[in-house]
């Protein structure tokens, strides 16, 4: 796990100076909805560089994938639970500011959902949904036991580790049915190693509830592509010694 605010300034969407970065997102004090071509508007004197990733959201029927997608893009959420019946993909665009060298990035967070029911009747929407994926999100409810007991068989198919891999506990707020124990949650992050994030409670119209996803995501990204990048640079690095 990489530690939380190493990467990234955790609480900068609290900050004064980013406050004309987080307005681009923003329509009077609502997300704005971003289509697949579309991005924020920044001052022609302000340079900002966007960073894209795709973003698999996994899980049971009924965790709230859907709902989680919606919430992270400042959209309304659905009244009622309705299977996803093929693949949707949303746009997050977040601001960050990276800790070491100052610079703001936006990281642009194209997430996708699919239905369980369509996973298992369709078998190309998986490997579409798999194919060039940056992170998973793997989603269990506290009210749902067997959703948290399927998340060993969900992060063991994926054995990639250039993706990066977050769990997302859902409907944290209704703890008076909660089949979930924190010392099961525990249990299970000394085990995987995974940051382990979790999501309830009533939406609000700011930033906070969900900054800790979003910094969180955004941070393991760039540190993962920091690594890639290490990575890809020190064979070039040998060849170079080599030669000379």
């Amino acid at each position: 796990m990489v530690p939380p605010g190493s990467a990234i300034i955790s609480d900068w969407h609290l900050c004064k100076e980013s406050k004309g970065y987080f307005n681009s997102i923003l329509h009077k004090k609502r997300r704005k909805k971003f289509g697949l071509l579309e991005s924020p508007v920044m001052p022609p004197h302000v340079s900002v560089d966007t960073v894209h990733y795709k973003v698999f959201v996994s899980g049971k029927g009924g965790v709230g994938k859907t709902t989680l997608a919606a919430r992270l893009a400042g959209r309304n959420l659905p009244s009622m639970h309705h299977e996803t019946t093929g693949i949707e993909t949303t746009v997050v665009y977040w601001p960050a500011k990276l800790r070491d060298s100052g610079r703001v990035l936006f990281f642009r967070l194209q997430l996708w959902d699919c239905g369980e029911n369509a996973l298992r009747r369709f078998d190309h929407l998986l490997p579409s949904c798999r194919e060039q994926a940056d992170a998973v999100l793997f989603l269990f409810s506290f009210i749902d036991r067997t959703s948290f007991d399927d998340l060993s068989n969900q992060t063991a198919k994926w054995n990639d580790p250039s993706v990066v891999k977050v769990v997302i506990g859902t409907k944290f707020d209704l703890f008076m049915h909660c089949d979930v124990s924190e010392r099961d949650v525990k249990e299970f992050q000394e085990t995987w190693n995974l940051p382990m994030l979790r999501m309830g409670g009533e939406v609000t119209d700011g930033l906070g509830d969900v900054a800790p996803i979003l910094n969180c995501l955004a941070e393991n990204l760039w540190h993962q592509e920091c690594l890639m990048n290490t990575t890809a640079v020190r064979p070039c690095l040998q060849d170079c010694a080599t030669a000379l």
